[in-house]
C-alpha cells in the first residue's frame, strides 16, 4: 500500500519518548516507495524510441462513461447512493466471499482487520520483516506488538517455514502481504494458522484478482484487504477495502468506524470509477502476466538483474534467468489455478566492478524513462524497543539494500516498448 503515513491520533497506545523516533523512521520508509512519483524528461534509447514512464491511470473511456453517470444522477455528491452498494457487491461477488466493505484506504483497512480478528494490548503480530511500512504501523496502531519474519531470497515473501517458530504464547495473528510479483503459498500458511488458531490478513493490495492456488488473492485470510490508492493496479487516488466471510469480525470494524458519520468512506464517486476498472480486470492482469514473462526473457541478457521468482503454486511458477512464468490455468480449473499479480515487478541488483551501485542504476533508468526503483526500506533495522525479531533477519535486509521493482503501467504496453526498456536497462547495465 503506497499511502500516506497515518496521523498522529493513531499513537495512542505507543510508549512515551518514542513518537518523534516513530515519525522519522516511517518518513523514511515511505521515502522509498516513490517509483510511480518520479518524472523524468525522456531520453533516446537504443531502438530509437523515446521511452517515458506510461502515466497511471490511463485514460479509459468506461471510466469517463461511470464519472458521467454519477454526474446525472446526483450521486457524485450523496452521503449514500447508489455507487458504493453496487461495487461492494460486485467485489464480494468478484473475490466469492459474503462480504466486502469499503473504506477510505489500503492501510486504513489493514488496521480495520486487525480490530476485527480482536487484535489489541498486549498481542502480538508476525509479519514479514520486508514489507509496507502502514502494516508496522497499523499493528501499533491498535496497541499490538509486531513480530518480524525473515523473507524468502526467492521472491521477498514472509517464509512460512518460519512462521511456528516465532510464535510465542501472545501471538494472535499473522499479516501475509503479496509483494512484487511474489506470492506467499497460502494453502501451507492457512494450515499452520488453523493448528496455531492464529489469525490470518491476507494483504493483496499489490495483487488485486490474482489467483493463489486455486482462491482469489485476498480469500485465504480471515480477512482480506485491498487498496485502490492512486497508483494500484483498481485506483479511485485513494480508497480500500475488507473482505471476509466472518460476520461478526466485519461488525466489529463497523463499531470502530461509526463515528456519528462513517469515519473512513470511500466517496460514491471513487466506487463508479472502480466499477468499471473491476470488470476488466482480469483481462489486465492476463496482459500484465504475458508482459511479464516477455520482459523476464529478454532480462537474462542483463547479468546485473535477475527476476524474483514465485514458487507458491506448487508446482514452480518461476519469473528468473533460464526460466518463464507459469501460465495460468484456464477458469474452468480454479481448484488450482495460480497466476500471480504484478503491481512492482521485483529483481535483484547485483552490482558488478566498476558498475553504478543500486540506487545510481536506478536514478539512471528513470532519467531514461524506465519507472524502475528501489523497494521498501523494512523493518530489519528498527529498534527491538518496537518489534520482536526472530533472527537476523538476513534476506530482509538483502531486500531493503538490493532490491529493485519495475512499475506496473509498462506492462501494459506493446511488445515495441517492453523491447526498449530492455535495451535501456543493458545500456545501463554495460555502461562504466
Amino acid at each position: 500500500m503506497i499511502e500516506g503515513s497515518r496521523s498522529d491520533n493513531n499513537l495512542n497506545h505507543t510508549p512515551p519518548g518514542l513518537h518523534q523516533e516513530l515519525r522519522r523512521q516511517d518518513n523514511q520508509a515511505l521515502s522509498m516507495t516513490s517509483a510511480e512519483s518520479h518524472s523524468h524528461p525522456p531520453l533516446p534509447d537504443k531502438t530509437g524510441l523515446r521511452l517515458h514512464p506510461p502515466g497511471w491511470p490511463r485514460a479509459d473511456e468506461s471510466v469517463r462513461a461511470a464519472l458521467d453517470r454519477v454526474y446525472s444522477s446526483g450521486d457524485w455528491g450523496r452521503y449514500h447512493g447508489q455507487e458504493c452498494q453496487a461495487f461492494s457487491e460486485e467485489l464480494a461477488a468478484y473475490h466469492g466471499v459474503a462480504h466486502a466493505s469499503l473504506c477510505s484506504s489500503g492501510t486504513i483497512a489493514v488496521e480495520l482487520a486487525l480490530r476485527g480478528l480482536g487484535i489489541g494490548p498486549g498481542d502480538e503480530v508476525l509479519l514479514a520483516a520486508y514489507d509496507f511500512p502502514g502494516n508496522f504501523r497499523a499493528i501499533e496502531s491498535v496497541g499490538a506488538r509486531p513480530v518480524l519474519i525473515d523473507v524468502n531470497a526467492s521472491d521477498v515473501n514472509l517464509d512460512t517455514s518460519q512462521v511456528e517458530d516465532a510464535m510465542g504464547p501472545s501471538t494472535k495473528a499473522v499479516i501475509a502481504s503479496h509483494l512484487h510479483g511474489g506470492m506467499i503459498p497460502m494453502r501451507k500458511l492457512r494450515a499452520i494458522a488453523n493448528r496455531a488458531d492464529l489469525k490470518v490478513i491476507e494483504d493483496a493490495c499489490q495483487c488485486p484478482g490474482a489467483w493463489n492456488q486455486g482462491k482469489r488473492a485476498g480469500t485465504w485470510g480471515d480477512i482480506g484487504v485491498l487498496s485502490f490508492g492512486g497508483s494500484k493496479l483498481l485506483t479511485a487516488g485513494r480508497g480500500g477495502a475488507i473482505l471476509t466471510d466472518d460476520a461478526a469480525a466485519l461488525q466489529r470494524t463497523k463499531v470502530f468506524r461509526e463515528r456519528g458519520n462513517e469515519a473512513f468512506p470511500l466517496s460514491e464517486l471513487q466506487a463508479a470509477v472502480l466499477r468499471p476498472q473491476l470488470e476488466q480486470l482480469d483481462a489486465d492482469n492476463d496482459r500484465r502476466h504475458k508482459a511479464a514473462e516477455s520482459l523476464c526473457r529478454q532480462l537474462t541478457a542483463i547479468s546485473s538483474l535477475q527476476p524474483l521468482k514465485t514458487t507458491a503454486s506448487g508446482a514452480e511458477s518461476v519469473c528468473t534467468q533460464g526460466s518463464s512464468l507459469a501460465p495460468a490455468s484456464s477458469p474452468g480449473t480454479t481448484s488450482q489455478r495460480h497466476q500471480t499479480g504484478f503491481y512492482k515487478l521485483g529483481m535483484w541488483y547485483q552490482q558488478g566492478d566498476g558498475k553504478l551501485d543500486r540506487e545510481a542504476f536506478s536514478a539512471a533508468a528513470r532519467a531514461a524513462g524506465v519507472a524502475l526503483d528501489t523497494g521498501f526500506r523494512g523493518f530489519a533495522g528498527r529498534s527491538e524497543r518496537r518489534c520482536r525479531k526472530v533472527g537476523d533477519l538476513p534476506q530482509a535486509h538483502r531486500a531493503a539494500s538490493e532490491l529493485l521493482i519495475l512499475h506496473h503501467p509498462v506492462l501494459l504496453e506493446p511488445e515495441q516498448t517492453l523491447t526498449a526498456v530492455i535495451e535501456a536497462l543493458l545500456s545501463l547495465g554495460s555502461g562504466p
